[in-house]
């Protein structure tokens, strides 16, 4: 699964998107709103793309934001502990969409992988390309 998200100001109209692939079959979802932030777009691709996912399934989430990445693998379960308060005392940033990414991650078993941004991964330039696209248009399509 490829990630992405777009926001056109931020913030400002937000896109998100999402490159499912299994075996030989390619699925592509995406979707807006129309005041909204970068980071959250990055979080509702992968939160959208694994509510796509029926069954419970070993899935790679391939994202360009570190903020998702680390976000999932080094920060969430210390700010669960704390009652979603970061290492500053502050509130957790996004906490509506962290805690359903949470709810998401635990139905599979997810890896993490982080691509760099607008670079040589084909599938990583066609998710920006479609969140790009939403965020413009305001358009979804799922």
């Amino acid at each position: 699964m490829i990630t992405d998200g777009a926001c056109l100001g931020n913030p400002g109209k937000g896109g998100w998107a999402v490159l499912l692939r299994f075996g030989a079959h390619k699925k592509e979802i995406f979707g807006c709103e129309a005041h909204t932030t970068n980071n959250r777009m990055e979080l509702e691709a992968a939160i959208n793309g694994l509510r796509m996912l029926k069954e419970r399934c070993d899935v790679e989430i391939v994202t360009d934001s570190e903020y998702v990445k680390n976000g999932m693998t080094l920060w969430v379960a210390n700010w669960k502990k704390k009652g979603w308060i970061t290492a500053t005392k502050k509130p957790v940033v996004n906490r509506d969409l962290w805690e359903q990414l949470d709810e998401q991650v635990a139905r599979h078993a997810v890896r993490w992988t982080w691509t760099k941004g607008h670079a040589s991964n084909e599938d990583n330039n066609r998710a920006d390309a479609l969140a790009s696209l939403a965020a413009r248009e305001q358009r979804s399509q799922m």
